[in-house]
């Protein structure tokens, strides 16, 4: 039966949204009632609660659309469905992933793990927004994918109120009843109008033991870039907040996966060059730092950066890094830091471990091979990475053959 809940709202003013609205409201029963239930059977199999998201649009559109008059429940869906749009946000590319250990890992063979794969897409108007998916790394090194939905959600969000005043960041809330797939992360903030870009996920530990999983990403406003932080106890709320000082105006940094010397550690490239090492008493606070790698080899001469976080192993820390070089062809190497003080180089590739061949090297961007961030499982680097910002991949490595390959 339909609901006979009612909607009042009066300002007097006559923009053109509310001209669109005062069609709906002039619709007769009949009309109004076919009209809708179009709209709700077209677009039912495309998205999750169709109705209770026009609904919150009415209401998010309420106040800006007036009119003296008592609003039925089917009116307010069908305004609210005329101020909703739809976007494909991988409809131009789907690339820079990155990779975690998912919380849940029950009913997981022995030696096998589930995983948690965040990926950039990209769609109308070069508007980059993050998006997931999940699989498993079996014993043998063998990687899947399920297959993600084509559901995707509409998330709430919320301002985080805090002494940063309307630039503290968002909360973005889901019930945890849907895959993880359909969870896609969108630009909503002034600082983030041009896109959410290159999400480097890590999961941290803390020194309780507590894990939380953080994200550093580039947030574009379409002029200027600067660092935000993602974080999440499961996947199911999120919070992202602006990173502050001045290391955090560029891009590419990547949190360690714990405190170094009761520190908060950071690689970033506050230079557009080199890959700093930088440590914090504050996770959103980030100054400073000290110079740890430079270019060294032909294909890293235009700049090096990291491909995501730090991976923690017997000899040090493993980094994952991309070097651009001539004709801006991006290739991926590796480096190993002190375990101790990661601000000292205690190794690196000669030459790279991945570059794009003349088969792969065509697409959204040519030349460019990149990672936001790999793991490493039974003593092997299980890396994704992007080919031409176009698609994903995945690549594996032995450690031992890894490190042999570095000077």
């Amino acid at each position: 039966m339909p609901s006979t809940e009612t909607y009042k709202y009066a300002v007097p003013d006559q923009p053109r949204a509310q001209r669109i609205a005062d069609r709906v409201l002039a619709l007769d029963p009949a009309s109004l009632h076919d009209e809708l239930q179009r709209i709700l059977d077209d677009f039912s199999g495309r998205h999750r609660e169709v109705p209770s998201l026009f609904l919150r649009r009415f209401h998010e559109v309420d106040g800006i659309i007036v009119c003296d008059c008592e609003v039925t429940h089917e009116q307010a869906l069908l305004i609210g469905a005329h101020f909703c749009n739809e976007y494909s946000y991988e409809a131009a590319a789907l690339f820079n992933p990155s990779i975690v250990l998912h919380p849940d890992q029950s009913a997981v063979p022995e030696n096998s793990l589930r995983f948690i794969l965040s990926l950039r897409g990209v769609g109308e108007g070069h508007i980059s927004s993050v998006t997931f998916r999940t699989g498993f790394c079996a014993a043998d090194g063998t990687i899947a994918i399920n297959p993600p939905s084509p559901m995707p959600l509409v998330l709430e969000t919320e301002n985080i109120s805090g002494e940063d005043g309307p630039d503290a960041g968002i909360r973005i809330t889901c019930d945890g009843s849907h895959d993880l797939s359909e969870i896609v992360i969108f630009p909503t903030t002034p600082s983030q109008r041009g896109g959410i870009e290159d999400l480097r996920l890590v999961r941290f530990l803390d020194d309780d033991g507590r894990a939380t999983y953080f994200g550093t990403y580039t947030a574009f406003s379409g002029q200027s870039v600067r660092q935000e932080l993602l974080s999440t106890p499961d996947f199911r709320t999120f919070e992202l907040r602006p990173l502050r000082g001045d290391a955090t105006g560029s891009k590419g940094m990547a949190l360690f996966p714990r405190r170094i010397a009761g520190h908060f550690a950071m690689l970033g490239r506050e230079d557009n060059e080199n890959i700093w090492f930088l440590t914090s008493a504050d996770i959103h606070d980030w100054s400073g730092g000290a110079k740890a790698i430079e270019p060294r080899w032909p294909w890293e001469f235009v700049q090096i950066g990291n491909c995501g976080s730090p991976i923690e192993i017997d000899e040090g820390w493993l980094v994952v890094t991309h070097g651009v070089g001539a004709v801006r062809n991006y290739c991926i190497g590796a480096c190993l830091l002190d375990r101790d003080d990661p601000s000292k180089l205690l190794a690196r590739t000669k030459l790279p471990l991945l570059r794009s061949d003349m088969d792969e090297r065509e697409g959204y961007v040519p030349n460019v091979a990149y990672s936001c961030g790999a793991m490493v499982h039974n003593r092997v680097l299980v890396l994704p990475y992007a080919i031409a910002d176009s698609f994903t991949t995945f690549a594996t490595i032995p450690l031992e053959r890894l490190l042999a390959a570095m000077d």
